[in-house]
C-alpha cells in the first residue's frame, strides 16, 4: 500500500492513541502502557499528562493512584532515560535493551571518581536498605550510601542510584511529594514475564510499531537502543501482525489492523507535553515538526523539549504552565497560523487534568 506524508501522519496519530483506533481503546494506565510498551517519563510531570491526554475521563489524581496500584512502573529500560513500563516487563526489558547502557557508564564512573567496587557495592547497600518492602526517598537512599562510606557528591550518587535500576535491583515507585522514591524491582513487581530473546524482541517490535508506526527500523533501533541488525530482527520476528507501506517512496511497517483505517481528515488540535512520545518516539520528525521551528521546540538543541501544540497533526506552537495554589496560568506562543478557541479547549482539558481553574495568556 502506497501512502501519502499526510496518510502517514494521520495512522501514527491513530497508533499514538491520540485519535480513536479501529481496534483498540486502551482505558487505563496499564493498558496504555502496555501499548507503548514504554512512554517517556524522565520528566514525571510530563509523563503523567502523556497518560492524561489518551484517557480522556482521568485526572492526576487518577493516575497517580494507578501508579501506586502498579499499573506501571518507572525505570530506565532504553537510552539510559526514564520511561513508564509496564510492571512485569520491567526486567526482561532492562535485560534486552537497558543494559546496553552499562558499556560506557564505565568511563563515567572514572570521570566520577567511582570504581567497579563502589558501584557493586552501591547495589548491596541499596537492595539490603530496600528490602522486605521498603520505599526510600531519594535522600534516604543517598544517606543510606554515604553511611556505607561511598560518596554521593555531586553527580556521584545520581549515577549510582541510576545503576542500580539498570542492574535489576531497584526501580522507581511513585513520588512522596516531589521527591523521588526508590523500591526493590523484585517486591515492585512480583511476577515478572520471562521470555526468550527472540520473543522479547518481537514483544517489543510489535508494540512500538503499533503505538508509532508507520515507522522503519532505523527509528526502532533509535527509539530502543539496539542495533539495526537487532532491530531489523525484530521486524522479522514479529510476523505478520505488520504491515508493510510505502511513504514517499520509503518502506515502513505499520499495524495491519490500520490497514482499513478510515481516512479522516487530520484536523485535531491537542495540548501536548514535552517530552511525549508524539515526537520522543522518532528520529526522523519532520512528518510532525517543521525544521524551522525545530529551536523553539529543542531550545538550544539539548534534549529539553518544550509543551507542544499540535495542529491536524503538525506542531504549531508551544506552550508553558505555572501552577499556583489555587489556578494554573498557561502561556501560548504560536509558531504558526493556530486556531486560538480550539487550542484554549486543549488547555481547558489539561487544566481539567490538574482539577485547577486555569488562564490563558497568549504571546505576542
Amino acid at each position: 500500500m502506497r501512502l501519502t506524508a499526510r496518510e502517514a501522519l494521520a495512522l501514527r496519530m491513530i497508533s499514538l492513541l491520540l485519535r480513536p483506533h479501529p481496534d483498540a481503546r486502551p482505558g487505563t494506565v496499564a493498558e496504555v502502557v502496555e501499548w507503548f510498551g514504554a512512554m517517556q517519563a524522565q520528566d514525571l510531570s510530563s509523563g503523567l499528562w502523556s497518560l492524561g491526554a489518551r484517557l480522556s475521563a482521568r485526572t492526576l489524581v487518577d493516575v497517580q493512584a494507578a501508579l501506586e496500584r502498579r499499573e506501571a512502573l518507572r525505570t530506565w529500560p532504553m537510552r539510559g532515560t526514564v520511561h513508564l513500563v509496564p510492571a512485569r516487563d520491567a526486567r526482561w526489558m532492562l535485560e534486552l535493551t537497558g543494559v546496553r547502557a552499562l558499556p560506557s557508564a564505565a568511563s563515567r564512573r572514572a570521570a566520577l571518581g567511582l570504581d567497579p567496587a563502589d558501584a557493586d557495592r552501591a547495589v548491596e547497600v541499596l537492595g539490603g536498605a530496600l528490602a522486605g518492602g521498603g520505599r526510600l526517598t531519594r535522600s534516604q537512599c543517598l544517606a543510606e550510601l554515604d553511611a556505607a562510606g561511598i560518596g554521593t557528591d555531586g553527580q556521584r550518587g545520581y549515577h549510582l542510584l541510576w545503576y542500580a535500576s539498570v542492574r535489576g535491583v531497584t526501580c522507581l515507585a511513585p513520588n512522596v511529594g516531589t521527591e523521588q522514591t526508590f523500591a526493590l524491582l523484585d517486591e515492585w513487581a512480583p511476577d515478572p514475564l520471562r521470555p526468550e530473546r527472540d520473543e522479547a524482541l518481537a514483544i517489543l517490535t510489535r508494540r512500538y510499531v503499533r503505538s508509532h508506526g508507520p515507522v522503519t527500523a532505523r527509528e526502532f533501533a533509535g527509539w530502543t537502543g539496539l542495533t539495526l541488525t537487532d532491530a531489523r530482527r525484530g521486524f522479522a520476528a514479529a510476523g505478520d501482525t505488520l504491515a508493510t507501506v510505502q511513504v514517499d517512496g520509503e518502506e515502513m511497517l505499520v499495524d495491519a489492523a490500520l490497514l482499513d483505517a478510515p481516512r479522516m481528515p487530520v484536523d485535531d488540535v491537542l495540548a501536548l507535553p514535552g517530552f511525549d512520545e508524539y515526537l520522543l518516539g522518532y528520529k526522523d520528525r519532520s512528518l510532525m515538526l517543521d525544521p524551522a521551528h525545530r529551536a523553539a521546540v529543542i531550545p538550544g538543541n539539548n534534549g529539553v523539549f518544550q509543551p507542544t501544540i499540535v495542529q491536524g497533526g503538525r506542531v504549531v506552537g508551544t506552550w508553558r504552565r505555572t501552577i499556583g495554589k489555587s489556578r494554573v496560568t498557561i502561556s501560548v506562543t504560536p509558531l504558526a497560523a493556530l486556531d486560538r478557541p480550539r487550542t484554549e479547549q486543549a488547555l481547558a482539558r489539561y487544566a481539567e487534568f490538574l482539577g485547577l481553574p486555569y488562564r490563558v495568556d497568549w504571546a505576542r
